[in-house]
């Protein structure tokens, strides 16, 4: 029922992020031992993914990085796409609608601050490699942001729908914890605590990743609605309205079974009056 569809985008967006933070910290610790990197500070013992990524495997880091932020970017706009299409959940306002754009457009800044990053790495590029890192972080945390609010408004008008729900709560906990988890690199950034600025930088990132996955809980009723007559139209009804189709709703399938209970009463009281004439 499934096949492959727009819902595999945040799926190899979310591997190729977690096989490539699992291969880097991998490479490092049983490869290279564990060994003091040349980008590390003198009294530095974990190293940072930029560490990492600056010396021999720093083709995989621009190459997943890269992988990473396009296959998201599509996530996005394939969510927006299908929303138009009436694939998903149509966007009730012109407001929803900016807020889509509004979190697109931030996506794509913490795309290119991602790939910047990972090009001019913190031992030769050490300013530019931060500030493309306030770009990456920034930009997806003001996008999530964005897009958290344009589903909080949608779910006051698809009360019915919980995927939205759903999603919501797990975009919102990534903005909390992200914010935290940033505040807490940069100030352990600032004051010399290179090993526990390192440890809050890897989090972030494996967070990073729950983010990225979040965006397959969006995508999946897509596969429910190919067939026009499952979608939903302008005014934010299924097209087909009350069914047993596979775009029927719950609330809809409540209503069905309410109406059939109700004419199996109206059968038996029919049968008892005739029973009685009898």
């Amino acid at each position: 029922m499934w096949g492959v569809s727009y819902w595999v985008f945040p799926l190899i967006s979310a591997f190729c992020w977690l096989g490539m933070l699992m291969g880097m910290l991998i490479h490092w610790q049983v490869n290279n031992n564990g060994a003091h990197l040349p980008p590390m500070a003198a009294t530095q013992t974990i190293a940072y993914i930029s560490d990492i990524g600056s010396q021999e495997l720093k083709p995989l880091f621009i190459a997943g990085s890269c992988v990473t932020t396009v296959f998201l970017d599509l996530s996005f706009l394939s969510e927006r796409f299908l929303r138009h299409k009436g694939r998903l959940a149509r966007n009730t306002s012109m407001f929803q609608k900016v807020l889509s754009w509004v979190s697109i457009g931030f996506a794509a800044v913490g795309t290119v601050g991602l790939i910047l990053l990972s090009i001019f790495d913190n031992w030769r590029h050490n300013t530019l490699h931060n500030i493309f890192l306030v770009l990456f972080i920034g930009g997806y945390v003001i996008s999530a942001i964005f897009i958290c609010w344009e589903y909080q408004r949608l779910g006051i008008h698809f009360r019915q729908h919980a995927i939205l729900r759903i999603s919501f709560w797990i975009k919102l906990f990534f903005i909390l914890i992200e914010i935290a988890l940033a505040i807490g690199f940069g100030v352990c950034s600032r004051t010399g605590r290179y090993n526990a600025a390192a440890v809050l930088e890897w989090i972030i990132a494996f967070v990073f990743t729950f983010y990225v996955f979040s965006f397959f809980i969006d995508l999946i009723p897509a596969v429910r609605t190919k067939d026009p007559a499952t979608r939903f139209s302008k005014d934010g009804e299924r097209v087909g309205g009350f069914g047993t189709g596979p775009g029927e709703t719950m609330m809809q399938m409540e209503q069905n079974d309410g109406a059939a209970n109700s004419q199996t009463t109206v059968g038996q009281n029919d049968e008892r009056v005739v029973n009685d004439v009898k």
